[in-house]
């Protein structure tokens, strides 16, 4: 079995020992056997030995979560370049003239370059502005197929592209109740996952990194081959981006089968990279201002068609945002029909001076999303509705920077109850099975529903239910049950459920890990008290402080924990020996498997963690105590102690 051999099956290993591990912890069901779990995880732990190569997400490792409070700087060693880009495959040709070059991807992600020493990943960092950029290490090591180590020993250096799939694209999408707060592309999602401050929100994101280059690789001898290169890489376990070798005479193939694969690519690409495969020629080249001379980008040519502008749908959403999407007559673009498109807020549709009957010329932008490229009337006619098109109620815009945007301003609005109702039911909040929006919908309708405490009690309404369409006594028996189950949850559903903006279930699990489940501390918190929380801010907190100066929003959390048996957490208290001390944890340890497994232990004895050093800081925990790091200088300026993990565990822990 060959290295890449060896590496798919750890690949395929590791996918189904963790469905086996989701499966019995998370489901309470079981899929293998205790025996055959532990014949498969020992194969996987002998080919690591083996190969060297620990991939990420190998239940053989643990990579701890962690919080920071900003993504450091760094200059990268060498910089890196844009690529000069053509859309003619002539061009391509004659470019590559009577060389020989390897055609790739071209994905649309985020830059990574990775650093691996010693045969373990020491640096990750982003492209930034090609000279600056930040480093994300934490995150990186969360990626979905990134190895954590590698047989190679020396240094190691790689770019690569950090990407999000479609599919992963539209099931995170998905989950976001609010239309306003999704993302835009996968590319937008991909680059707020990778640059996260609590890397535990990029692991749940399925980040996934393809190699495109090799930087460097002390003593190796690549025999002056990229191809060779990428088949380095391919052995020290990490997936690269698909490449075909190419002449000018196989070029235009190539370029044709990679077109055509593009269609149905779960990879978002926006075209493809030709570099020369010599490499001494390539770099003999040398380079232009802005651009290498050994590579260059081909993007793929827009496919538009002209059509005509019939109508704009003005579609409310949870917070009142109401969104405009342009329906026009359908045209045929990459082998699909289409005939809508978002046009994202009111800006857009003055900007483009739309109006209904004009000729617009349509795209889709990477081949896959819908948009109008230009409005070849310009007619401006469009007049934006002074009404919400669901309840009826006043609409407003307001403008944040430079975009503007609609907005229904009736609080009552249904199309705000829906979307509410709806996140309150789905799977991260309350977890009701049988009220699809559809239903919630149909609920509201006939005055079923008003406050979220109302679901609890819409036995009263039998005899309605089960004559409605689509449900009945079986039907209705199922939803009693699941309204039933879901009485017994925890407080961070809870708190997400509820729709607050800004609050996810990672923040309200936050919120709720820091006040120790007490709820009226929490609510009774000012935007300073919250914003010290590491991993909320001030954007957050403001959020989350505003929404219960509402007298109707406390009424209706009152009504609803009436009808709700909220799990607690039992906590020792005479275990709480670092309860009101705060803590900050800088640089590398040796006692603690990194610095999220000595928090954890912080906090399960009352104290707290955080980013930075204030003046609240109990003190700063650095094994290097006499460096001159922001931190240190912080902690003295402040005279507040800098302790080295042993004096730390000696005065706090006792050990």
């Amino acid at each position: 079995m060959g290295q890449t051999d060896k590496t798919d099956r750890m690949k395929e290993l590791i996918a189904r020992l963790t469905e086996a591990s989701r499966a019995y912890y998370a489901e309470d069901r079981e899929i293998m056997s205790n025996y055959e779990y532990d014949k498969l995880y020992d194969e996987l732990a002998a080919l690591e030995a083996e190969t060297g190569t620990v991939l990420s997400g190998s239940p053989t490792v643990t990579v701890g979560y962690e919080a920071m409070e900003e993504l450091p700087k760094e200059r990268h060693e060498q910089p890196m370049l844009s690529l000069g880009k053509t859309k003619s495959r002539e061009e391509l040709q004659e470019w590559l003239g009577g060389q020989k070059g390897l055609l790739s991807w071209k994905l649309d992600g985020l830059t990574i370059v990775l650093t691996y020493r010693d045969g373990g990943l020491y640096k990750a960092v982003t492209r930034g502005n090609g000279e600056i950029g930040e480093v994300i290490t934490p995150n990186a090591r969360v990626f979905a197929n990134i190895p954590l180590t590698i047989p190679f020993r020396g240094e190691l250096i790689l770019r690569g592209e950090a990407v999000i799939t479609y599919e992963d694209f539209e099931r995170i999408n998905e989950k976001i109740q609010d239309v306003s707060a999704r993302y835009k592309n996968p590319r937008n999602l991909c680059s707020g996952s990778v640059r996260q401050l609590n890397n535990e929100i990029t692991a749940q994101r399925n980040v996934r990194f393809y190699a495109f280059s090799l930087v460097s690789a002390e003593g190796v001898d690549f025999h002056n081959s990229r191809k060779e290169q990428f088949f380095f890489l391919a052995d020290m376990g990490f997936e690269t981006v698909e490449f075909r070798e190419v002449d000018a005479k196989s070029i235009q193939d190539a370029i044709s089968y990679f077109e055509k694969k593009v269609e149905s690519f779960s990879v978002p690409s926006d075209g493809l990279v030709l570099i020369y495969e010599d490499i001494a020629y390539g770099l003999s080249l040398g380079r232009t201002a802005k651009f290498p001379r050994d590579s260059i980008a081909f993007k793929w040519e827009d496919e538009t068609a002209e059509t005509i502008l019939r109508e704009i749908e003005w579609s409310a959403s949870r917070t009142g945002l109401i969104n405009p999407v342009a329906v026009f007559d359908p045209v045929e673009l990459e082998g699909t029909t289409v005939s809508r498109a978002s046009v994202h807020n009111v800006s857009i549709v003055k900007g483009m001076k739309l109006g209904i009957g004009d000729r617009i010329r349509v795209y889709k932008a990477n081949m896959i999303i819908p948009q109008i490229a230009e409005n070849l009337t310009e007619s401006a006619k469009l007049e934006i509705p002074e009404r919400c098109p669901v309840c009826g109620g006043p609409t407003r815009i307001e403008q944040v920077g430079e975009v503007q945007s609609l907005y229904c301003t009736n609080p009552d609005c249904d199309a705000k109850k829906v979307k509410a109702f709806t996140l309150f039911v789905s799977r991260d909040a309350l977890n009701i099975d049988g009220l699809s929006e559809a239903t919630l919908e149909k609920f509201l309708g006939r005055g079923y529903l008003h406050r979220f405490a109302d679901l609890f009690g819409l036995e009263r309404y039998r005899e309605e239910i089960v004559e409605m369409e689509g449900f009945g006594e079986k039907s209705f028996g199922n939803l009693m049950a699941s309204i039933e189950k879901a009485r017994e949850t925890t407080l961070p559903r809870v708190i997400y459920g509820l729709g607050i903006a800004n609050i996810g279930l990672a923040n309200a699990k936050m919120l709720c890990r820091e006040y120790g489940g007490d709820l009226d501390r929490m609510l009774r918190a000012d935007v300073e008290e919250l914003s010290l929380i590491d991993g909320i801010g001030e954007v957050i907190a403001g959020a989350f402080h505003a929404y219960w100066q509402s007298e109707e929003n406390r009424e209706n959390l009152e009504l609803l924990l009436k009808e709700l048996t909220i799990e607690r957490v039992e906590v020792d208290e005479s275990a709480q020996t670092l309860k009101g001390l705060v803590f900050v944890v800088t640089g590398s340890l040796n006692h603690f498997d990194g610095r999220s497994a000595l928090k954890e232990v912080i906090e399960s004895k009352g104290g707290k963690v955080t980013g930075s050093v204030t003046g609240k800081t109990t003190c700063l925990i650095n094994n290097d105590s006499t460096s001159n790091s922001a931190k240190n200088k912080k902690a003295r300026e402040l005279e507040i102690p800098v302790l080295t993990e042993e004096e730390f565990m000696s005065r706090y822990l006792d050990l």
